[in-house]
């Protein structure tokens, strides 16, 4: 045991060196193995939350093993530090389970395999392409059993094909369309080649930095600078942040990237620390696509199940992704070979200003009072192939949680086929950007006040014009409480201002009733592909905007474990089965939200960030308003000294 670090301090370089020796002295090493995954296993909530500092920790890491000769199964491992050991093992089914990750290596070996098929290379003769010059993303296969049978237990990745003219071209404006190849990664072949016949290669460049397509910079722009001459108000001692009344431990994941533990408020008058999540993460992301063309009828891809987003975490660079008094922090991670690797500034933390907290002129009272809102940003960014995802939290001076998620990067594309196609938009002549939706999933461990936690929901009512409401201006609230996890999935309704109380029947505020939070919905659709469709099945969560399960430390991942080539029903649909009792009991709140991006012209080349998230706001979870005590701007402001606002 080591009494050296809290149980969520984040794996270390050492340790993951450890975990390395601990298999390879067991004899589970070749060398062929590749470590997919490697993350901290974290105790237990109720572990957790009776953990006294100095208490010894059993440090537990989970790992994930591929065999790339394919002689030996996929595993799933659990390593203990303390008894330099392995405690527990899985012998992964791929038919059954799906598989691993895909691996950073498998995205060259795509082409590499695809370049040496006499199929492939007729398909681009007969385009006038030299294959040189033809990239190849690597695109997770889904699973489609009624056509490919043949694909079941093997580890199969899809290829289309992007024309680059020269080294530093981007060829996301060049797509090859009309064609496809089904390669297996494992045995390195090519299982088919789909090839309907040669499309024109749009002509267009998509180099957004090349000066011949953006014309001379402009020279408006005065410069912003925004300084904090003595230092930021926040404290971080470890992965320890505190700041204003909040405070929370800050973790990275190879596979949910940037995760909150432990966040909790101090109530000045109630004299404590109050909790509210104990754990929050974005744990998955599916991108499926609308375009039924037989090449890319296929295309859908769980970039945190299937392509682990917190692996490909941006190094961010002051003034470009974070402006102002910035603390960076690096993240290790194992590379697939098991050996530490670290992300230098992948996660960036700052404070901002947000404008007007709240104000009031009196004409009886003779007072005129304005304080200013900021807010805690943590946030990383992480690209996966065409697209950037910045992931954002946001925490407010009155106890709002906030996310969001920004997308940015280069639109999926293909050939237009000209007319009205209604399943693409043409965003340059002859380059088309299929229809696609960007859901995300936050799992939101709570713990408000407590484990002893309800979900109801909250529609606003229209009440008839009667008796008792003769003039029929009357409206009220309809609250429905969630028991149980059968009736514990559902979507949002903008008409009625859907809302979804989470409170704590056994801690009451000043009233006398239960305290609680507010999630607010954006309410955007939820998966639009037809209920029968593979997706469907595979992404289950995405289905409903909302699902409410009883904790269990086990279920991590709204689409379960092993996304790739899984055939559908894991996660969601699986823990919610069992129907449990959820009111007043220890639960997650599962919460699906994004955008559905019909591209458009002004996407291209590059698309301008689109936004899209959630947010947690106190709903009686204080007495009254907290941020009472936040002082007035110092004088020489022009807010306060001369009557100006924001």
């Amino acid at each position: 045991m080591t009494t050296a670090v809290h149980p969520l301090t984040p794996l270390t370089a050492d340790e993951i060196t450890a975990v390395r020796s601990v298999l390879d002295r067991a004899g589970v090493l070749s060398d062929t193995s590749r470590f997919v995954y490697v993350g901290l296993e974290e105790p237990t909530k109720n572990v957790l939350l009776a953990c006294v500092d100095g208490d010894p920790v059993d440090r537990r890491v989970r790992v994930q093993l591929h065999d790339t000769s394919g002689r030996a199964p996929g595993q799933d491992l659990v390593v203990s530090l303390s008894r330099r050991d392995i405690v527990a093992r899985r012998t992964l089914d791929a038919a059954k389970d799906g598989q691993l990750p895909v691996l950073e290596e498998e995205f060259d070996l795509v082409e590499e395999i695809l370049a040496q098929d006499a199929r492939w290379l007729a398909a681009l003769k007969s385009r006038g392409l030299e294959v040189a010059r033809v990239r190849v993303a690597p695109l997770s296969a889904g699973v489609y059993a009624d056509e490919y049978p043949e694909e079941a237990g093997r580890r199969i990745l899809r290829g289309l094909a992007f024309v680059q003219e020269h080294d530093t071209d981007h060829a996301w404006a060049r797509p090859v369309d009309g064609l496809v190849g089904y390669v297996d990664v494992l045995n390195r072949t090519v299982d088919r080649v789909v090839d309907l016949g040669p499309v024109p290669v749009p002509t267009g460049s998509g180099n957004f930095d090349d000066p011949e397509v953006t014309g001379s910079a402009r020279t408006t722009q005065k410069p912003i600078e925004i300084t904090q001459p003595e230092g930021p108000s926040f404290t971080l001692q470890g992965n320890l942040l505190t700041w204003e009344n909040w405070s929370l431990r800050i973790g990275f994941d190879a596979r949910e990237g940037l995760v909150l533990h432990q966040l909790a408020f101090h109530d000045r008058d109630k004299g404590r620390n109050r909790p509210i999540i104990h754990r929050a993460s974005i744990a998955e992301m599916v991108v499926p696509y609308a375009d039924p063309s037989p090449v890319r009828s296929w295309q859908n891809y769980f970039d945190t199940g299937e392509y682990l987003i917190g692996r490909s975490a941006n190094a961010l660079r002051l003034g470009c992704d974070c402006l102002g008094d910035i603390t960076y922090l690096d993240a290790v991670i194992a590379d697939e070979l098991g050996h530490p690797r670290t992300l230098p500034n992948a996660v960036c933390l700052h404070e901002e200003d947000y404008g007007v907290l709240w104000k009031h002129t009196d004409l009886w009272a003779q007072s005129n009072e304005t304080r200013r809102q900021r807010r805690m940003v943590l946030s990383f960014f992480t690209t996966i192939g065409n697209y950037d995802y910045g992931f954002f939290w946001y925490l407010y001076l009155d106890g709002t949680v906030e996310f969001e998620a920004k997308a940015t990067g280069v639109v999926f594309t293909s050939a237009h086929p000209g007319g009205d196609y209604p399943y693409a938009t043409e965003i340059a002549p002859g380059l088309g950007a299929p229809y696609h939706q960007h859901l995300f999933c936050a799992r939101l461990d709570m713990a408000l006040d407590g484990t002893t936690n309800r979900v109801e929901e909250v529609d606003v009512v229209r009440v008839p014009m009667g008796p008792e409401n003769p003039r029929g201006n009357a409206f009220t609230y309809r609250r429905t409480p969630l028991t149980r996890e059968s009736g514990a999935q559902r979507t949002t309704d903008m008409s009625v201002d859907r809302v979804w109380h989470i409170t704590n029947p056994h801690s009451l505020n000043v009233l006398g009733k239960p305290v609680g939070y507010v999630l607010h919905p954006e309410g955007k659709p939820s998966l639009l592909a037809d209920p029968e469709s593979s997706i469907a099945s595979r992404a289950a969560f995405a289905t409903k905007h909302l699902w409410v399960t009883a904790y269990d430390p086990a279920e991590r991942y709204p689409a379960g474990d092993f996304v790739n080539q899984h055939p559908g029903g894991a996660g969601l649909p699986a823990y919610a089965a069992a129907d449990r009792d959820i009111d007043g009991r220890s639960l997650v709140v599962w919460h699906t939200f994004g955008l559905t991006h019909a591209p458009r012209l002004e996407d291209w080349p590059i698309m301008p960030v689109d936004y899209t998230g959630f947010k947690l706001k106190p709903v009686g979870f204080f007495d009254r308003n907290p941020t009472l005590d936040v002082p007035r701007t110092a004088a020489a402001s022009r807010c306060c000294s001369d009557g100006g606002h924001e």
